[in-house]
This record gives structure tokens, C-alpha cells and sequence, in this order.
């Protein structure tokens, strides 16, 4: 009945291919990284498992170097003679390339999945991105020895250092605690570089999420990070206007440690789905941020961004919307005139880097390397750059695709992945209209959705067919074909677990097989049975309110419950321990009563670990 854990099983890592098996070599550039001079592009092309060095003089691929692993983030040494890789999978580790000799000379051991890397400005240490840690490794450079491992929130995925380096500011991708919460939010992790102790977590506005860049001002003063701005707390009735999900850009005073504000990127009639890399210019003329589901690319004027922020919170009138700095965060034509929105002619733009009087960004899906000028004198058109002859598009590669553009949404205000981040969950509950108004529910995991029917925590879609359909037609309101929506179906059905940050050499901890027993003494086992951890039936444990009072619900797959918090139809429980005891008092949910702390401990790390 127990499945048996091994990481050899993961070849998928989440951020690179939504954690599926990938048998084509496609081109997806994901992160790029310019020299000091702006002359060479290192990209890292992370189903093609390698690093490919862009000449950006002639438009042509001056070099490529294998590695072993997928490549996620990558960090250029000061002096530019080393790039250092992040091999983002369970075994992670940081590749180093010899950039003269264009060749892969070293690698040493981080945590699990790695995603994102920063160098120190005196080349001496190297910060990591353990993102299923949930912590940041501290390295030697140049011989990788762990100096520090700094716990952080949940699942880090970007992270950039301070010209001084005395600060490493981190974006961790989703929220913690309970979806009932009064302030959902990811966060920010301040750490100081002189303690490697974390000095702050700076909240962002309610209902952020899927964090994916930040970027720091070359003078130090500001950061300024990538999210969704989910307006979970209303009904899914419409689109317009970011209704339900909107485009953010946080502005942090990192010397305060505060954040400023929080500027949308969509206009009034037209979103700006995803908003993903962010980069700053040398000069700090420029911001530059993709908008992967939209596949466009935003050209800010740093300075003038600054100052309208700077009036409006003296109470000076930028726009008919905002007067004071309580308005911006919901004023669409707050960048109006300070920002060029260019379509890029690629498809999933990710990383994006500047340099030269040019932003380059990379396209995942696509396979191209977009270059757009700078300066709006320029007026030249954006070009593409190929990386590579792209095979043809497999049905999961084109449902991959599907799921994370906008552009079939109306006014491309969201994609399937804007609630989905890679396949899996948002930390938000979203009240939608198949099972009634005011009874929101937790978003869950799309992993093994295909073969745990019935789809939705009520059960209200037999299948995940079904579900997908009307997801396009009621939540993006859009009508895809059916050959699209059967790329969708095969996408999802390609997805694979990561095995748990939580096994020790890819099995049970002692704790973990104790708490194995235990899941069957308290009769967990007999509606979490078979090979997914269900009985494919729904219960009434006694966790339903409001409209849902009475209720039953779905018996949803244990396997990776370690990502998928919080738990329960509403997110109620922030841990499973909150499962298992606080919302389990008539022990319906599980004979947990009678067991001690220690017992309910090791079933939690059971449970953590499948």
C-alpha cells in the first residue's frame, strides 16, 4: 500500500518544467545574466540542460556548456572569470563554468532544487535558493564549503544583494499560515550579510503572491520585486480591471526596511498577466519587468517612478486616481507615460537582463532570446534570437504552453497558472460560482488530478476534463478548442511528485517510519488508501461551515501535501498538525486524540514526507 521514495524517480524540477517528465529537447531559456560590459549573455537553457553564452554584437550563440542537471538561476563572478549554475533538482547543486575556457571545471552540493544564486561584490561568498528548504544556503567561494544554511519563509525562488553587500533581500514565492487569515501575503526575507540572520520579513499587500523576481537599485537604496495581486476576497464574477487578479510591482526602502508601495503593471483594459523577471539598468534610468502570460515586456522610468511615488505620499495628485499613496496600489493608469509596454515577439518571457541600452529577456517557450532598445528614440523593433532549432510541439509541451498564457483570457488579465503556479497551489481560497456564492475554497494541486477523480474539494466536476473546460469558459472567460484543451489534459497528466525536502537520502526519516505505523493505528489509511493515498470517495468529517455545513468532501491524494499548505477545504489549517488536532475534535477526521505530542509528531513527518 505504501509507495516506496527514492529522488532518483524526479527528473522534473517545479520551476523549470512544472515537474514532469521531459523526453524532447526543447529550448527553454529561464534565467540570463550580462557581463560587466554588456557584450556576452550566459542564459541558462533549462530543458536542454545547459548554459548558452549569447554574443550580443553579432545576434548569434557564441557557446554553449552541458551539464548534468536543469539550470535554473545563474550569477556571474565579479570579476567574470566564473558563472555559477543552479542544477535545480532534489539533489541540487551549483555547476561552475570556466568562462574563458567556456567549460564546466567544478560542482559542490546545495539544498533541494536550488532556483536562484547571488554573488557577494567581493566574490567571497555565494548565496543560494533552497527552494523546498525553505531556506538560503551561505557558500565559499571558491570552494563551495556550506557556511550557513538561513531559514526563511516558503519555497524562495529569487533573491538579490545590496552594491555594499550587506544585505540579501529575498522573494519567497508563496504565503504561509491559514487562508482564512485576515492578511494573506507572501513576503520579503531581509537577511544581514554580516550575521546571515534574517532581519525582517516584510509583508507584502494582502492577496500577493507567486513572487518570481527582485531586483535592486544600482545606488542600494530600493528593491523591487515581482507578484500577482490576487483579489481572492471577492466572487469570480468578472475580469475587468483585475477583478480577480491583478499585476504587481513592490517597491521596498531597504535601508528602512519597509515597503514603499505597490504599482499595478495592467491598464485599465488590458492585464499584464504573470509578471515574472525584473532587472534594473546600470545607470538606474530603467526598469525593466516581463509579463510572462502576456509575453510582453515593460520599460519603466526609474527616476519618474520614484517621483510620483514621492508626491503621492505627500498628498499631491499624480492621476485622476491617485492623491494619496493609499491609491496606487489599485490605480491602472498610475504608469501611464513613464512606461513602454512592448509585445515581445517570443512566447513566455521569464529572466530579463539589461545592459548596452538594450533589455533582454528569456523566452521559455519559445526557445528565443528577445532584445528590445532601451530608449523609446530608438524606435526599433524587438527581435528574437533562436537558441537553438526548435523540434516540433508535442501535445504536453503545447498544453504546458496553454497553461501558462494569457493571451486566450479575456483582456489577458490571467492564465490557468496564475492561481496554479507550476501545476500546484497558490495559498489563497477563491470563491467560485460551481458550488455556490460565499463558501471560497483552498486552490488545489493539479498533480494526479487526472487519476483521483472527482475534481473540486465538493466533487462537483466528475472529472478533471470537465473542470479544465469550464476553468477557461468561467474563470478566464475564454473558449478555447477542444484540441487545446486536450494539450491541457496531457500537460497535466505529464506532471510527477518531487520527492519531500523531508526524507533523509531519499527515504524515511526514523521519526517519519514510526509516524507510518501510526497512519494506520489512527485509521488514516482507510479513506487514504492505494497508490494515491485515496478512496477516490467524499465524507462528511465534519470541517464543513456556512453553506457548506453538512457537506461531504473529496478525499484528496496525500502525496505531496508537504507543498500544498494550507490544508482543508477553506485553508483553515496553516500545518497538518492543525488538521490532525485543532480542527479534528470529534476525531472524524482521523482517531488523533489519543495520541501523545511525540506520536503526532511522527505521523505529521510521515505525512511530510510522501
Amino acid at each position: 500500500m505504501m509507495r516506496k521514495f527514492t529522488v532518483s524517480l524526479c527528473l522534473a524540477v517545479l520551476v523549470l518544467a512544472a515537474d514532469r517528465v521531459v523526453a524532447e529537447v526543447f529550448s527553454s531559456p529561464l534565467a540570463v545574466v550580462a557581463d560587466g560590459k554588456g557584450q556576452t549573455l550566459f542564459v541558462s537553457d533549462a530543458t536542454a540542460k545547459r548554459v548558452v553564452i549569447f554574443d550580443t554584437a553579432t545576434g548569434t550563440v557564441a557557446g554553449t556548456v552541458a551539464l548534468p542537471q536543469m539550470p535554473a538561476g545563474v550569477a556571474l563572478a565579479p570579476n567574470g572569470d566564473r558563472l555559477y549554475v543552479a542544477g535545480a533538482e532534489p539533489q541540487g547543486r551549483v555547476h561552475v563554468v570556466d568562462v574563458p575556457q567556456r567549460k564546466r571545471i567544478n560542482s559542490f552540493p546545495v539544498g533541494h532544487t536550488p532556483t536562484a544564486l547571488a554573488v557577494t561584490p567581493d566574490g567571497a561568498k555565494l548565496y543560494v535558493c533552497n527552494r523546498f528548504n525553505n531556506d538560503v544556503g551561505v557558500h565559499e567561494l571558491p570552494t563551495g564549503r556550506e557556511l550557513a544554511r538561513i531559514p526563511v519563509l516558503r519555497e524562495p525562488v529569487a533573491l538579490v544583494i545590496t552594491p555594499d553587500g550587506k544585505t540579501v533581500l529575498v522573494a519567497n514565492l508563496l504565503p504561509t499560515g491559514a487562508a482564512t487569515s485576515n492578511h494573506v501575503a507572501a513576503a520579503v526575507s531581509v537577511i544581514d550579510a554580516d550575521t546571515n540572520k534574517v532581519a525582517a520579513h516584510l509583508a507584502l499587500p494582502d492577496g500577493s503572491t507567486a513572487l518570481r523576481g527582485i531586483a535592486v537599485s544600482p545606488d542600494g537604496k530600493w528593491a523591487y520585486v515581482t507578484h500577482i495581486l490576487a483579489h481572492y476576497q471577492l466572487p469570480t464574477t468578472q475580469l475587468e480591471r483585475g477583478w480577480m487578479c491583478a499585476a504587481g510591482l513592490t517597491i521596498i526602502d531597504i535601508a528602512a526596511r519597509k515597503v514603499v508601495n505597490t504599482v499595478l503593471l495592467d491598464e485599465a483594459e488590458m492585464g499584464a498577466a504573470n509578471p515574472w523577471g525584473v532587472a534594473c539598468s546600470a545607470d538606474g534610468q530603467y526598469l525593466g519587468v516581463t509579463h510572462a502570460g502576456a509575453h510582453e515586456l515593460s520599460i519603466i522610468d526609474r527616476p519618474a517612478l520614484h517621483e510620483r511615488l514621492a508626491k503621492a505620499a505627500t498628498g499631491v495628485n499624480v492621476t485622476e486616481v491617485t492623491g494619496y499613496d493609499n491609491d496606487v496600489s489599485s490605480d491602472l493608469t498610475f504608469l501611464v507615460g513613464i512606461r513602454r509596454r512592448v509585445q515581445l515577439p517570443g512566447r513566455g518571457p521569464r529572466g530579463v537582463a539589461l545592459a548596452g541600452g538594450r533589455a533582454y529577456a528569456a523566452e521559455y517557450f519559445s526557445g528565443t532570446l528577445a532584445q528590445v532598445d532601451l530608449s523609446p528614440a530608438a524606435h526599433a523593433r524587438p527581435r528574437a534570437f533562436s537558441l537553438s532549432r526548435p523540434p516540433a510541439l508535442t501535445p504536453v509541451r503545447r498544453g504546458e504552453l496553454i497553461f501558462h498564457d494569457a493571451e486566450r483570457c479575456f483582456q489577458k488579465w490571467q492564465s490557468c497558472s496564475s492561481c496554479h503556479p507550476d501545476a500546484r497551489v497558490d495559498g489563497l481560497n477563491w470563491d467560485l460560482l460551481n458550488d455556490g456564492l460565499g463558501n471560497p475554497k483552498n486552490v488545489k494541486s493539479m498533480l494526479f488530478a487526472h487519476r483521483t477523480p472527482p475534481a473540486m474539494s465538493l466533487g462537483v466536476r466528475e472529472r478533471v476534463e470537465s473542470a479544465v473546460r469550464a476553468g477557461f469558459q468561467f474563470i478566464q472567460f475564454a473558449l478555447p478548442t477542444e484540441e487545446e484543451c486536450r494539450a491541457v489534459d496531457a500537460y497535466l497528466k505529464s506532471l510527477r511528485p518531487v520527492p519531500s525536502p523531508h526524507l533523509v537520502g531519499g527515504k524515511l526519516s526514523p521519526a517519519a517510519r514510526r509516524g507510518e505505523a501510526l497512519f494506520v493505528k489512527a485509521r488514516c489509511h482507510s479513506c487514504h488508501s492505494g497508490a494515491y493515498y485515496t478512496d477516490l470517495r467524499s465524507y462528511d468529517v465534519g470541517t464543513g461551515d456556512g453553506l457548506d455545513q453538512g457537506r461531504p468532501f473529496d478525499t484528496p491524494t496525500l502525496i505531496e501535501c508537504w507543498r500544498t499548505a494550507p490544508y482543508l477545504h477553506d485553508g483553515r489549517a496553516a500545518t497538518l498538525r492543525e488538521v490532525l488536532t485543532t480542527f479534528n475534535p470529534q476525531d472524524r477526521h482521523g482517531n488523533t486524540s489519543g495520541l501523545s505530542p511525540e506520536e503526532l509528531a511522527d505521523l505529521v513527518a510521515y505525512l511530510l514526507s510522501l
